[in-house]
């Protein structure tokens, strides 16, 4: 795996200004941890649902937007090479309880990324606007993107990100993947002192790939303390003894984000053999609370 330690982990340049912000995680090892062996995640206690998404609707249908709103433009800080636009032209729902996150191969808009005309389209949503929590179970049943140059994530972000920036708000990454490593996942945080190139995670690997089916993502987050798992088995836990003494950032609420780049520093590009359109489908997107 090549050294990314001159990838840039400021913010993305969205339409929304300093709210938004680029998914990165810098994996931390090309071994990956076997399903075979992995432990059942340790659950937070039992406590009621805050945020549920199946989403449900017709074919061609849009996210709700009570849940969910649009990121839009380009991100020159990651080298993403798409364009996340808003609407339904790359993330609709598909009638059968999934939402569909579709990068393209166009540019209907005649839109300018940072490298020149955008060669690609695809989503980004978030619920900066809609839904915050402190500590809880996050979860999402996804099938992932295929080819390279691919990028999708499931990720949160402190809610101080305006204020704070980053790192210091703090980023949980519950799922990344990256187009070269079709059976490999990584979690990871990144806060003042361990972000970017320096980000804390760990990988998890299966015998497949994972677009050849549907997994569950997930981290339970109790306080000083966060646990990562996939279908139940859980693969890292991090806690405040884990980062080198800094500061652990993971004690305010935070939103989701759901987004499928296309190129940047540690995909690297598409090539020939890379199929669009390409898409990421969401079963569902469930958060729980925290009960102590």
């Amino acid at each position: 795996m090549t050294t990314k330690s001159t990838r840039s982990r400021l913010r993305g340049a969205f339409s929304w200004g300093a709210v938004a912000a680029t998914a990165l995680l810098v994996p931390l090892s090309t071994t990956a941890t076997p399903t075979a062996q992995a432990a059942p995640a340790e659950p937070v206690h039992a406590a009621a649902t805050t945020f549920s998404d199946d989403f449900d609707g017709p074919a061609g249908s849009g996210v709700d937007g009570s849940k969910w709103r649009f990121e839009t433009g380009d991100n020159v800080n990651n080298h993403e090479r798409q364009w996340y636009t808003d609407g339904t032209n790359n993330a609709a729902l598909d009638g059968n309880g999934n939402l569909v996150i579709t990068a393209k191969r166009e540019n209907p808009g005649g839109y300018q990324c940072w490298y020149g005309p955008c060669e690609y389209t695809s989503a980004r949503l978030s619920t900066a606007q809609t839904f915050t929590q402190t500590y809880g179970r996050f979860e999402a049943r996804i099938k992932m993107s295929r080819g390279q140059g691919m990028w999708p994530a499931f990720w949160m972000l402190g809610n101080d990100i305006g204020s704070a920036g980053w790192p210091q708000c703090g980023e949980i990454d519950v799922m990344e993947n990256v187009g070269f490593e079709p059976k490999t996942v990584h979690g990871t945080i990144h806060g003042p002192g361990y972000s970017g190139s320096g980000g804390i995670g760990a990988p998890y690997g299966i015998g497949g790939d994972f677009a050849d089916g549907f997994h569950t993502f997930a981290v339970d987050w109790t306080p000083g303390r966060i646990v990562w798992s996939v279908d139940g088995n859980a693969y890292s836990t991090k806690t405040t003894g884990d980062v080198g003494g800094n500061r652990w950032v993971f004690d305010h609420p935070f939103y989701m984000i759901l987004n499928l780049a296309v190129g940047g520093y540690w995909p690297g590009d598409p090539d020939g053999s890379t199929q669009f359109p390409n898409q990421l489908v969401v079963d569902y997107v469930h958060v729980t609370g925290y009960d102590g």
